[in-house]
């Protein structure tokens, strides 16, 4: 509200609706608050650009350094780059609390976004440096992988720390691999938590032939029609 507050009413009220900042939590699109305000998406667009841009110059922005501090520690404490879905969950369950945070990432000066793309959902990180270095040892799995590729996670978890020898230490255990494996959209998990290239019907099994490869394998041995059933029965 103290940052808010600078604006003029207008101004004010655009921002409130693009995030979702009033008593409806639900973001309004450039088209719909043109509509509302019978001006332009583009004109809409700059009005909250300027908003940004004014808040930023604000008293009350350098007033609330702490609060951003503190976001940029929790950036941190998840491995330096993460998921912003991931994020604003570890911040908050509650739908509105989680625009609000969002707001302040978008707001400050530390935080940077990387838009969702064919490789990677969206994430946020601080250091540049650190994500690209997230990005190219997620490339680098990637591309060591076949489409045929089961691997159990522990063992994929393994070979991902090895392409990441020259991180910090501090991040290179199993609980930040694994959350740093969910940024790619190229890697994925199959029901059974074995980890593959995502596309492979091994990994996003949909119908019951996957299932019942999926079945077998994790057996190791010829099943008949009817072991295989109870086999998908029990596993999924």
């Amino acid at each position: 509200k103290r940052l808010l507050a600078v604006l003029p009413e207008r101004a004010r009220d655009v921002v409130i609706a693009r995030y979702g900042l009033g008593k409806n939590s639900q973001k309004m699109t450039l088209e719909a608050i043109g509509s509302q305000y019978g001006i332009t998406r583009e004109r809409v667009r700059q009005i909250e650009s300027s908003a940004l841009a004014s808040i930023q110059k604000s008293e009350a922005f350098e007033e609330a350094q702490a609060v951003f501090d503190e976001l940029s520690d929790g950036i941190d404490s998840l491995g330096g780059v993460v998921r912003e879905e991931e994020l604003l969950e570890s911040i908050s369950k509650d739908k509105s609390a989680q625009n609000h945070a969002h707001f302040l990432l978008v707001l400050g000066n530390p935080f940077k976004q990387k838009k969702e793309d064919a490789s990677f959902h969206r994430r946020w990180y601080v250091r540049e440096e650190h994500a690209e270095m997230v990005h190219t040892a997620l490339k680098n799995l990637y591309k060591s992988l076949s489409d045929d590729d089961l691997i159990p996670e522990s063992e994929l978890v393994t070979m991902f720390l090895d392409e990441l020898k020259n991180a910090n230490k501090e991040y290179t255990n199993e609980e930040v691999a694994k959350r740093w494996l969910t940024l790619s959209k190229e890697i994925g998990k199959n029901p059974l938590g074995e980890w593959g290239v995502a596309h492979s019907p091994n990994v996003r099994a949909k119908g019951m032939r996957d299932y019942a490869y999926l079945a077998i394998k994790r057996h190791g041995s010829p099943m008949h029609f009817s072991e295989v059933a109870k086999s998908i029965s029990d596993l999924f």
